[in-house]
């Protein structure tokens, strides 16, 4: 979409972003349903919806019959293939794409292990990436690039990666150079909660708190609607609360974080610890270890989600890990978390244990199309 001019062009547009995130919301619709909806008159939704219809973006269901006189409703849908996104997301030694319609489903993946300790290695890789992608799909409406660490995502710099082993790298201007599509650059986790609070289908005025547990432990602040950063970004990042100062060192440093108690490999060492050879992969070899270990783990985020729920006051607390599938887990977390936070705080912050675990590159496509259907001012 193109601003042609100010005012009255300004304004027709950033009303078709508005019905474009309607259509994209309810999926099936009709003019009438919209101009309600966003309180638009019906000649402005029709001009807008007479314009996608032309584009090939929408298409007419047929009419629906109703009760009262007058003309009948014609349901409309957009053509979600019409329309694409796609997240790239780089971890410690590989890259993982996924490429979905306007819906988030995905219409195209691909993963392999490559070298990522050397930048400008890694950024000829992505690069020949986007073009790919934007030559396998025309239809493209931008790329969001996500990685580890502290990510300034206004300027396109991974500013530190302890993953990766990256200080002070430029990765949106070779990128730009390269691919001309809009580009995104973001942190992986903050990408995934954008999704997860669009999957939870949770109320977009409200805030939200994404936690993940993986190779590291990251969170998220979504705040009407968008990712809350912070003034240096690292907003969010509760992997890195201290809550053993005498613990295990952790890969930013410091020691006795989160992520040294909760993350994957802390996880698998533990179990190793308790039974050698023991891990999750054959936890149910040793129930009752794996159950001690996950009680305790439940108890270490327990006692930090505490903390988040007392400073940021979060409508809900979305978790998303390995863990959520053991019930010692889950029951643990709950009742540490009630017994170290104000009773009136806890009983208005909902607990979400994910079943299944959200795809980082799913929320970076998802965070094109949100860039995409935002307001010009």
């Amino acid at each position: 979409m193109k601003v042609a001019g100010k005012g009255p062009a300004l304004l027709r547009l950033n009303n078709l972003k508005r019905v474009m995130t309607q259509l994209r919301s309810t999926r099936i619709t009709s003019r009438q349903d919209i101009a309600l909806a966003l309180q638009l008159s019906k000649n402005t939704v029709s001009l807008i919806v007479d314009d996608l219809l032309a584009q090939g973006l929408i298409h007419e269901l047929g009419p629906v019959s109703v009760a009262a006189a007058g003309r009948p409703k014609i349901e409309i849908s957009l053509r979600a293939e019409k329309l694409k996104s796609a997240g790239i997301m780089v971890e410690r030694n590989a890259i993982h794409w996924r490429v979905c319609d306007y819906f988030s489903q995905v219409i195209a993946e691909q993963t392999w292990q490559t070298a990522t300790a050397d930048p400008e290695q890694l950024l000829r890789e992505l690069e020949e990436v986007c073009q790919t992608l934007h030559a396998a799909h025309p239809e493209l409406l931008g790329i969001a690039v996500g990685f580890p660490g502290i990510i300034d995502p206004q300027r396109g710099r991974v500013h530190f990666s302890a993953h990766l082993g990256w200080q002070d790298v430029d990765v949106l201007t070779p990128l730009v150079s390269a691919c001309r599509l809009p580009l995104r650059i973001m942190h992986n986790v903050k990408a995934a909660a954008l999704l997860s609070v669009e999957q939870l289908d949770l109320d977009r005025a409200q805030s939200h708190f994404y936690l993940r547990i993986g190779e590291g432990v990251g969170g998220a602040l979504v705040e009407q609607g968008e990712v809350f950063v912070g003034s240096s970004w690292t907003a969010g990042e509760i992997g890195h609360l201290q809550v053993q100062p005498k613990g295990l060192r952790c890969s930013c440093g410091r020691s006795g974080c989160l992520e040294t108690l909760i993350s994957q490999p802390a996880i698998q060492q533990q179990l190793g610890q308790r039974k050698a050879g023991l891990r999750w992969q054959n936890a149910a070899s040793e129930p009752q270890i794996v159950s001690e270990v996950m009680a305790l783990t439940g108890q270490h985020l327990g006692h930090a989600l505490s903390h988040v729920m007392q400073l940021v006051n979060p409508a809900s607390i979305i978790i998303d890990g390995p863990w959520n599938t053991h019930p010692a887990f889950i029951q643990a977390v709950e009742e540490t978390a009630q017994a170290s936070t104000l009773a009136f705080t806890f009983s208005h912050t909902q607990l979400h244990f994910l079943p299944q675990r959200i795809d980082p590159a799913n929320g970076l496509a998802l965070a094109v199309i949100e860039q995409y259907e935002r307001a010009i001012s």
